[in-house]
């Protein structure tokens, strides 16, 4: 399968770690079909672009998720949450209404309390968006890095950037 969110034409790396409910986990990466819904769309029948946002933050709540740092379980034993600082998105493409998508999301690296990710939605081998999407851990309003001990179970954190190409 092609690497949309790399430059480039290289395959995607990793194999799958595991599948939960309809998402693989491919270590640092991962992904999440989703369905287009007549609610996702605009009065044109197209994906409506902030349709988008919200498939991005399913992917990566879901590769939160698979990385142990649970919203609502970090929320009521750390006090800690996260939010978006920075988000750029690219359209390149429109979905319709029954398309079947694949929200891909790649962890590319931690700065500080920062987690950064690369994000596209796809269908099939076309890309429709892409985004890079810079997300803050929290305590109460302060920025946080995230638990040690989780980051320690993601690979290859140590080396700060995880998307790179696997020729």
């Amino acid at each position: 399968m092609p690497g949309p969110l790399s430059s480039g034409a290289s395959a995607v790396k990793i194999a799958v770690a595991h599948e939960h409910r309809g998402v693989n986990v491919m270590m640092n990466a991962q992904y999440l079909c989703v369905r287009v819904y007549y609610e996702d769309t605009d009065f044109s029948g197209r994906v409506y672009h902030a349709s988008h946002l919200r498939f991005f933050e399913r992917g990566r709540t879901e590769w939160m998720r698979a990385a142990g740092l649970q919203h609502t379980i970090l929320a009521q034993t750390m006090d800690m949450t996260f939010a978006v600082t920075q988000l750029f998105v690219k359209f390149h493409a429109a979905g319709v209404i029954d398309d079947l998508l694949m929200v891909m999301t790649d962890f590319e690296a931690i700065k500080g309390p920062l987690l950064i990710f690369k994000q596209a939605v796809v269908r099939g081998e076309e890309k429709l968006a892409t985004a890079r999407v810079e997300v803050v851990t929290l305590k109460g309003n302060r920025p946080v890095r995230p638990p040690k001990q989780r980051l320690a179970a993601l690979p290859g954190v140590k080396h700060r950037s995880l998307c790179r190409s696997a020729h």
